[in-house]
């Protein structure tokens, strides 16, 4: 039995949640997000909230459960809160920029990597070196996959630590060459 899809998503006021077949719609503040609930599943409106059951005992059924409700779950707090990422850039010489609608980032490479922002994401630098990237939006898949693309120009690497990493995240250090 799943943990997290027994608990019903409650819908804060000021944000409307519609259920159409198997498609759930929530419109707030930042916007509207919807999701496709696998056949597998039913949802219903309660007086509790949005509440998935799955349709029957089959594996597949019971691993689509919680799945439909963290994603619903993710709707409700995107439109309502949003979502970000922090990104921080470490190294001499290294550092970020925003050119017209892209990121063009300085990586210690002989090219500036200019990377396209897409639709439904924000970026933004900040810190005293440009060194601090703030990715948000109100689609955490998205917002995810945006953060992730750009730490994956150049992941912080074990000897020094030069590199993009995803703020608070532990590098395992290495020692270097020893003579």
């Amino acid at each position: 039995m799943s943990r997290i899809g027994k608990k019903p998503v409650a819908v804060p006021s000021g944000l409307t949640a519609t259920i159409d077949g198997q498609t759930v719609k929530v419109k707030g503040s930042k916007g509207e997000l919807s999701f496709t609930i696998p056949e597998v599943c039913s949802v219903e409106m309660t007086d509790d909230g949005i509440v998935v059951q799955p349709r029957d005992d089959s594996k597949e059924a019971r691993s689509m459960w919680g799945m439909s409700r963290t994603q619903i779950s993710n709707l409700v707090e995107g439109v309502s809160s949003g979502f970000s990422k922090i990104l921080e850039i470490q190294g001499v010489g290294y550092r970020a920029a925003m050119k017209g609608k892209d990121l063009q980032l300085s990586l210690g490479f002989s090219h500036e990597v200019v990377h396209p922002i897409p639709q439904g994401v924000q970026v933004a630098v900040s810190g005293a070196k440009q060194e601090i990237i703030t990715v948000s939006g109100i689609d955490k898949q998205l917002v995810g996959q945006v953060a992730s693309e750009i730490r994956g120009y150049r992941p912080p690497e074990p000897y020094q630590g030069k590199g993009v990493r995803y703020q608070g995240e532990y590098i395992f250090r290495k020692e270097g060459k020893k003579k």
